[in-house]
């Protein structure tokens, strides 16, 4: 069942400019919104290579090759939460800020350019941390948690692993339920190849040893599950 939280295996079609390479190997994006009443998704990525430009240049009409969703999501508690993003790891946040029915407090953290504002803070107080300080608070989202006094009971986490590591440091030290949503390069998509395992603090049953796979056990994991 697709969720907050869940991925898709997107693939681009062989034909694209006659680059097959770039069609073997599909590409694990996270889902930022899902409209039920239309059966439509919406997804938001970085061009950071060939692949993900590719895609940008594609329009209406075009046809992908989808696989997903792909693995958990993020469960909803009504809890007061700290809902954090940073870089890339901010788009799926939004579609579980939508969802939760609780006191949600947004923590964004951007390098430069910000996107996605105007959709969060209609979901709840969005607080904004950028490396510059050019908006809100210089630094990180820990840094906009503690100048701006907020607390939680429960953590949702997407983005990149030094913030994930140091949030579940935060999390254990203030005893915080912490649910962290991992990113890994993937190649099958359904489990069996093992190319996206994380190190993980308990023996898996599929390999019987510590590591979990992103694409099947997550690509949600509570905090401590994860070894970093």
């Amino acid at each position: 069942m697709i969720c907050p939280g869940s991925a898709l295996h997107v693939q681009l079609p062989p034909n694209v400019d006659g680059i097959f390479i770039l069609a073997l190997l599909p590409r694990p994006i996270s889902i930022c919104e899902i409209d039920r009443k239309d059966g439509a998704l919406r997804l938001v990525y970085r061009v950071a290579g060939k692949g993900t430009e590719e895609f940008s240049s594609m329009h209406t009409g075009m046809q992908l090759k989808v696989i997903g969703p792909l693995g958990n999501g993020f469960p909803k508690q009504e809890k007061k939460a700290f809902l954090i993003g940073g870089g890339i790891g901010i788009p799926p946040m939004l579609e579980l800020a939508k969802e939760l029915n609780c006191e949600k407090q947004i923590v964004l953290g951007y390098r430069d350019e910000l996107f996605l504002l105007d959709e969060f803070r209609k979901q709840g107080e969005v607080y904004i941390a950028t490396e510059d300080g050019s908006v809100g608070t210089e630094g990180n989202v820990l840094d906009a948690i503690r100048e701006n006094g907020l607390t939680a009971d429960v953590i949702y986490a997407c983005g990149p692993l030094p913030m994930l590591r140091a949030l579940k440091e935060y999390a254990a030290k203030e005893g915080i339920e912490c649910w962290i949503s991992m990113e890994e390069r993937m190649a099958c998509g359904i489990g069996a190849c093992l190319a996206c395992v994380c190190k993980s603090t308990e023996k898996d049953a599929h390999s019987n040893v510590k590591n979990k796979r992103v694409c099947k056990e997550g690509p949600v994991f509570r905090a401590e599950e994860v070894d970093f």
